[in-house]
């Protein structure tokens, strides 16, 4: 990314940066939202609803509201299963959890907590919910994970997963938010709600033992055996997440020797993270910066990696290469798994983001793979891998998941666990890590350089943006090359891209405004280097600024 860098990133957090766990949790039940400001009202973004309670933009009120709407859409749409519902390591993640838990008991839910109140990652939740559908066509369980993911401390976030486990689509969140909205309107009228104690010990309650169900079932998706005999040290950071205790017991279950847990610290503040780019603290795995403390380490570790919050984000560093920028590892991951998993079809495609590298377009290619390239989002992931049309699905902030060894669905969600020790199994079964074979990757078809310019824009600005079309590129030529193509909408599933995608031969660019903050992002690519990557980020900027200033 262009932005300006602030001096302390990398570093430890100083003390006057770290939130004052107390008071958040405090504005959590003390405050109102106000549903005439946008800002306050349930919003439904990329991967649920997030916000602070320092900015009455997550508190009790939304968790009462949502938890309603869910449960009343589950009614509606005859969902009788139990529900799982999991939790990270935010401070405002317990809280929430406790409120949703009184409003889903006093509607009768069934709920599976997690076995002695351990966090749960959501790939866990996505897994457990596919595990308990496995044939079945009435009775569906579906979930929800109470998680920001990466976001800073003060966050929370709240999001929901159907009975296909995947992140909800538009049609799903767009009706919750509405209702959710209308509670908050109504003074919560029409909200069920028993007190926490009874709601915990309600018949329709139960446990449910998700770390070792995962974990007894990574042998499924992952080669264990190559993985207990790779010949280096690995190292492995959890961030303070919610997989910091799943860590040591994949380690005992498969004998892992080699696997280090650095750390199995679990604090709300998250001090021990190094700041990242802005000078805040976010668990981001695929951040230099945040990362800056598992970097140090590269010689110490053959491959180290990390996961964020709620574990469906991963980092990877490798001696050779230090911290993989995200694209480079999910065209690492294309190229091994469909040469190393022979039960999976022979139709089963690459799946990637627009906004993801066409390094990954040219593996798939070399593979003789079909490429299915969607709008930002994993969702538009899930039915694909469901139906196992899909073997692989990435997006380029490091998310990804993959089929089973034997080609049928693991998770439709996120998973961070999964590619963090799938980077041993390359190592393992290769003799080479990640980067290396990364770099391999880019001898043989060409060397990708990338940046995101990210930029404010007002809610206007950002309405401008999304409904860029094809025809405002009037140019036939970007840096010097001829353009192939201009997207409005995703080649693999014709869904609107909310913004365009302008592609030459050896380059491209993207821009769209983003779901979540009030900002727009240019994203470019080019495999004719630096300076021919710079030409087609300011060919974009220009266009950008056009369509911004039209009338």
């Amino acid at each position: 990314m262009s932005q300006k860098t602030n001096p302390l990133a990398g570093q430890p957090a100083p003390l006057d940066l770290l939130v004052n766990v107390p008071r958040l949790v405090s504005a959590y039940y003390a405050g109102r939202p106000d549903p005439s400001v946008p800002a306050q009202r349930v919003a439904f973004g990329t991967s649920g609803h997030r916000g602070s309670s320092f900015d009455n933009a997550f508190n009790e009120w939304h968790v009462l509201a949502m938890s309603q709407a869910i449960a009343d859409y589950r009614r509606q749409k005859g969902i009788d299963g139990p529900l799982f519902l999991g939790i990270d390591t935010h401070a405002l993640s317990t809280p929430a959890f406790n409120s949703a838990v009184e409003v889903l008991a006093a509607n009768g839910v069934e709920l599976m907590l997690s076995k002695d109140d351990e966090y749960t990652p959501t790939p866990a939740v996505s897994h457990a919910i596919l595990v308990y559908n496995r044939g079945r066509t009435a009775g569906l369980a579906d979930g929800i994970v109470i998680t920001p993911s990466h976001n800073p401390p003060e966050s929370g976030g709240f999001k929901y997963n159907p009975p296909n486990g995947g992140p909800a689509g538009t049609d799903i969140t767009s009706a919750v938010e509405a209702a959710a909205n209308a509670f908050l309107a109504a003074d919560l009228k029409g909200v069920k709600r028993l007190p926490l104690a009874q709601a915990l010990h309600a018949p329709t309650t139960h446990r449910h033992d998700y770390l070792n169900t995962y974990v007894e079932d990574l042998a499924q998706v992952l080669d264990m055996d190559a993985i207990r005999g790779v010949q280096i040290d690995l190292g492995v950071d959890p961030l303070g997440g919610a997989g910091v205790r799943y860590w040591p017991a994949i380690a005992e279950r498969y004998k892992l020797g080699r696997l280090n847990v650095l750390s199995q610290e679990v604090d709300p503040t998250f001090r021990f993270m190094s700041l990242d780019w802005d000078g805040r603290i976010r668990m981001d795995p695929s951040s230099p910066d945040a990362m800056h403390k598992l970097i140090g380490l590269r010689e110490r570790f053959g491959i180290a990696f990390a996961c964020d919050t709620d574990h469906d984000r991963h980092g990877i560093v490798t001696r050779s290469a230090g911290l993989l920028p995200p694209n480079n590892y999910l065209a690492v991951m294309a190229d091994y798994l469909f040469t190393h998993r022979p039960q999976w079809a022979a139709h089963a495609a690459v799946g990637k983001t627009v906004v993801s590298s066409q390094m990954i377009d040219r593996v798939a290619a070399r593979l003789g793979r079909r490429l299915y390239e969607v709008p930002v989002g994993f969702k538009w992931f899930v039915d694909g891998l469901v139906d196992s049309s899909l073997g692989f699905g990435g997006e380029e902030s490091a998310g990804a998941t993959f089929l089973r060894r034997d080609g049928s669905v693991w998770t439709t969600d996120k998973d961070g666990i999964v590619p963090a020790l799938l980077s041993a199994e390359i190592a393992a079964r290769t003799g080479r890590d990640p980067g290396e074979r990364f770099a391999e990757l880019a001898q043989a078809l060409g060397q990708p350089v990338a940046n995101r310019v990210d930029a404010a824009a007002t809610v206007e600005q950002k309405k401008k943006l999304s409904s860029l079309s094809p025809q405002q590129v009037l140019s036939t030529e970007l840096a010097g090359e001829k353009i192939q193509n201009v997207l409005s909408h995703a080649p693999g599933n014709g869904a609107a891209i909310g913004g365009v995608k302008v592609v030459t031969e050896n380059g491209w660019f993207a821009a769209r405004p983003s779901g979540t903050e009030n900002i727009y992002k240019i994203y470019g690519e080019s495999f004719l280097g630096a300076e021919h990557l710079g030409r087609i980020l300011e060919e974009a900027q220009q266009l950008v600024d056009k369509a911004l200033a039209a009338g």
